[in-house]
């Protein structure tokens, strides 16, 4: 007999891949669409990054297996990283290799939870595999709601924390929305995290998930949440940043200051070690251990966004402004998101319904594609409004 949790899971795929494997098959038919649906960057992965991965290909041990957590090298780059954003001290010893941010998800899920009563808080929107991954962990998602402009409920988070509350989830700049929570957000947060912890007699985790981290448009300052709430752990991901998605490297980090550093670090290694995600692979630790920091270059996000935000209000329909991410946020006229999705589907124009995201009535627009799809896009778009009898 199969597992039915996990059968369930394998047959079932999320909207965002169903859409997006919609769009390979008309593709391959020879026919025109407009793919929305995945966050896959389409600019080029930095020429520096590129040269030091063919350089590390004539190297005869670079294949070979490293630490369990990553080599030492690798992990003091990202402990100096991270400790140029801000007074949070990081070490090495406090830094995980991982085969994507959604390995380091996994591996902290499952390494602060022990009980089907344990609750890990989530921030809608969010990310649908969240709800997998704790799941998978044999805990349960708690889910708080959004005000008008995609910032937090405060007011319901502090009435979802509860005895079983394990951590919170931020993901910043947010996918799907695009929404990059200020300053005055991340205060406010972690004064109701204090609060709580207080009252509860131990301390609950503040997991921040960054795999947009550099990518905040104009003036807009991104907070470094270690230096607000000490009990942060970060989960990371270098497939947005160096556009290398395919390639499945990222990291957690914990900061020295955190409660149980000793501890939480082992619990953290040994979870990823109980699914056999050990030993990140290592020609992209030899890629961080000689980063200098030079990312893509994200300004055609930026462009796309901007071009298809003009065009969606022109065409009378709501969209959201994001200041970060390269994720955009329509308004189902009818408040049906997935009509929306499935109307704009004929159309050859592909979107991906919110409601997955918590966020019924939305849909999201991945903008990470070539400006030629944003352009191509304008005239479906209209077709759309024309079916909604926006214009």
């Amino acid at each position: 007999m199969l597992n039915e949790k996990m059968l369930s899971l394998g047959k079932n795929r999320s909207k965002i891949r169903d859409l997006f494997e919609y769009g390979k098959v008309l593709k391959e038919q020879g026919k025109t669409v407009c793919d929305f649906t995945l966050g896959n960057p389409s600019v080029k992965t930095p020429e520096k990054v590129t040269q030091i991965l063919i350089d590390g290909l004539e190297k005869a041990d670079v294949h070979a297996y490293t630490q369990a957590q990553g080599s030492k090298l690798s992990r003091q780059n990202i402990a100096n990283d991270l400790n140029k954003k801000g007074n949070a001290k990081f070490c090495a010893d406090g830094v995980i290799l991982t085969c994507g941010a959604a390995a380091s998800l996994c591996g902290v899920f499952k390494a602060i939870t022990s009980s089907n009563l344990d609750e890990i808080v989530v921030l809608a929107p969010y990310f649908p595999e969240y709800k997998v991954f704790i799941e998978s962990a044999g805990a349960k998602q708690v889910t708080v709601g959004f005000t008008q402009d995609f910032s937090p409920d405060f007011s319901a988070l502090e009435k979802a924390i509860s005895k079983n509350t394990k951590a919170i989830v931020i993901n910043n700049p947010n996918n799907p929305s695009g929404k990059v929570y200020d300053e005055n957000d991340v205060l406010t947060l972690c004064k109701i995290l204090n609060k709580k912890s207080a009252e509860i007699g131990r301390p609950i985790y503040l997991i921040s998930d960054e795999p947009y981290r550099e990518i905040v448009f104009g003036k807009t300052t991104l907070p470094f949440i270690p230096d607000f709430y000490k009990n942060t752990i970060i989960c990371y991901s270098y497939s947005k940043s160096l556009s290398l998605p395919g390639e499945r490297i990222g990291y957690v980090a914990i900061p020295n200051e955190i409660c149980s550093f000793i501890d939480l670090y082992a619990g953290i290694l040994g979870s990823l070690r109980a699914v056999g995600y050990v030993c990140a692979p290592s020609l992209f630790q030899y890629m961080i251990e000689n980063f200098d920091g030079n990312y893509s270059d994200f300004s055609i996000y930026e462009n796309n966004l901007n071009n298809l935000i003009t065009t969606l209000k022109s065409l009378n329909f709501t969209c959201n402004e994001p200041k970060g991410a390269f994720y955009l946020m329509i308004k189902a006229p009818d408040g049906d998101g997935e009509k929306l999705s499935e109307t704009a589907k004929e159309l050859g124009l592909l979107i991906v319904p919110a409601d997955s995201f918590g966020a019924k009535g939305w849909a999201r627009i991945a903008t990470c594609v070539s400006e030629k799809t944003v352009q191509e896009s304008k005239p479906l778009f209209e077709k759309l409004a024309k079916a909604y009898n926006l214009i």
